[in-house]
């Protein structure tokens, strides 16, 4: 069993409230939108981390890491992008290759939204945690916790705070 935090859009941000979630987790998954390198050492000095680059990325972010992640968490089959889409709203980049082959679980950033949503015509969870940085126009800095069980997606938490 792993316990999975995963988030999206700190566009430069970390913080405590962040740090306290990352110590309780056994991975850090980062949908991308990091917005410096600090941000992602700060995060892998603590746990494992799985990230992909975002559109605001520099050319440093974008050289250690993907556009996309695809991977296996014990038996779930995992794709992690930062512009995805959403169930009946794929990108185009990623419509017909998620549709020939859908993962599991299907994560995704950009839109600042938090979305959890079940895709039945291809039996894929989508996760978006939202953005948990403090640049944007949400009002509410969001990310997502669950575990990970065998084939077992479980006890999915909202973690929220106010933006100041």
């Amino acid at each position: 069993m792993k316990k999975i935090l995963l988030l999206s859009d700190t566009h430069s941000h970390i913080d405590v409230q962040i740090i306290k979630y990352v110590k309780q987790c056994d991975e850090v998954w980062h949908a991308g939108d990091i917005g410096s390198i600090e941000v992602v050492d700060t995060l892998k000095k603590l746990k494992p981390l799985r990230a992909v680059y975002g559109n605001i990325d520099n050319h440093i972010i974008k050289s250690e890491y993907p556009l996309d992640a695809k991977f296996t968490m014990e038996d779930v089959n995992v794709w992690m992008t930062h512009i995805g889409g959403y169930p009946n709203h794929y990108d185009a980049r990623i419509r017909k290759e998620i549709q020939q082959n859908p993962p599991t679980l299907f994560i995704s950033g950009h839109s600042h939204i938090l979305k959890v949503m079940f895709d039945k015509k291809l039996n894929t969870l989508h996760l978006n945690p939202g953005a948990i940085g403090k640049h944007g126009f949400h009002k509410v800095r969001t990310m997502l916790r669950f575990q990970i069980d065998k084939a077992k997606i479980s006890n999915l938490e909202i973690i929220e705070f106010k933006r100041p």
